[in-house]
């Protein structure tokens, strides 16, 4: 990992570093954050005389060779430090609660709409909505790309940034230029590799955040994070890691929860978590207390399903949306056990 002395190498200093790089059969990737840009070597950065002629070169601070695997994603990597900030809400400092409907349905508009401000209202910080949807079968609706424009006019009339799945290269190119707010990657597409490298590339130097979800059948949580790795390796270290339950599911659930690997995920990387209860239990009634299990593990947000009429939506909104109105007393109670858990003399008073 290269640091510079300034805020970021010039033009000509970054093709002076780049060419020295090249001739030990690696490459630079420019990571841009909030302060400052810095540069990954990817290849074998440990190679002693190319560390040399970097150290060696004036406007370089430093070269941290990275003892990890996630040389970007690792929680002692120089993006340790590195803030995510969606709208005018930087991670970590307060619970971030994505809410909206699991699919737009564009021959009802209104219900998307109503349901955005219902959620803004209810304390929500930003709409969720699918556009696009994967299913099973192929003959379930699977979105339209006319939904987007709603979720847009959603974002334009509540003032709160925007969250959709997309799946494919078109489905980023048409999110892209709408400029949503965070791209979610879903379960099914978490351990395709091209995709997420894609996404990186098409969304470094950025604001774009990426939301990806744990693949439904991922064991350990280190290829968890080396799927996000790629998205970052390919340019934007915004990215926040959403556990959503996994297979084989437990009884009575959709999936088997896995909000409890959060804190072991903290241990390692320095992304934000951000749990999904809907679609790790799969019924409404279940939400709120795995919602606030997940709090309790330290999760920094939550994604969740609502709707103003859960039964006349569609996709998954009839199951497992919950109400607005059940949605601002769980995110009371979550703010509450934030509060509980990350005040030091809170803890100590227990």
């Amino acid at each position: 990992m290269i640091i510079p002395k300034e805020s970021e190498l010039t033009p000509v200093q970054l093709r002076e570093v780049e060419d020295i790089v090249q001739q030990y059969g690696c490459k630079l990737q420019a990571i841009v954050g909030f302060h400052r840009t810095i540069y990954a070597v990817l290849g074998e950065e440990r190679e002693q005389v190319m560390v040399n002629r970097i150290l060696g070169l004036s406007y370089i601070d430093r070269f941290d060779a990275v003892d990890s695997p996630y040389k970007l994603m690792d929680i002692h990597s120089e993006l340790a430090s590195h803030q995510i900030r969606i709208g005018k809400h930087i991670m970590g400092e307060s619970p971030f609660i994505i809410a909206g409907q699991c699919t737009i349905d564009p021959a009802n508009p209104n219900y998307f709409l109503e349901t955005a401000h219902a959620v803004k209202e209810a304390g929500a910080k930003a709409i969720r909505g699918g556009v696009w949807k994967p299913r099973t079968m192929p003959y379930s609706f699977q979105g339209d790309d006319s939904s987007m424009k709603i979720l847009v006019e959603a974002r334009a009339q509540t003032g709160l940034p925007i969250d959709t799945e997309v799946m494919d290269e078109h489905q980023l190119m048409v999110a892209m230029e709408a400029q949503v707010d965070i791209l979610q990657i879903g379960t099914r597409n978490a351990l395709n590799y091209s995709l997420l490298r894609k996404v990186g590339e098409l969304t470094a130097n950025t604001n774009t955040v990426v939301l990806l979800k744990r693949s439904m059948s991922m064991g350990p949580v280190s290829e968890f994070i080396a799927a996000a790795e790629y998205i970052a390796a390919g340019g934007n270290p915004n990215v926040m890691l959403c556990p959503r339950g996994t297979v084989p599911k437990m009884e009575g659930y959709r999936n088997h929860p896995d909000e409890s690997i959060t804190p072991l995920l903290k241990e390692k990387t320095w992304a934000p978590v951000v749990v999904d209860p809907s679609h790790s239990v799969g019924r409404a009634k279940y939400v709120a207390a795995t919602s606030l299990a997940a709090m309790a593990y330290g999760a920094d947000g939550l994604i969740i399903e609502s709707h103003i009429e859960a039964q006349k939506g569609i996709g998954d909104d009839p199951k497992q949306a919950i109400h607005p109105r059940e949605l601002a007393a769980l995110i009371q109670k979550a703010e509450a056990l934030w509060a509980l858990t990350r005040n030091k003399e809170a803890k100590l008073a227990l």
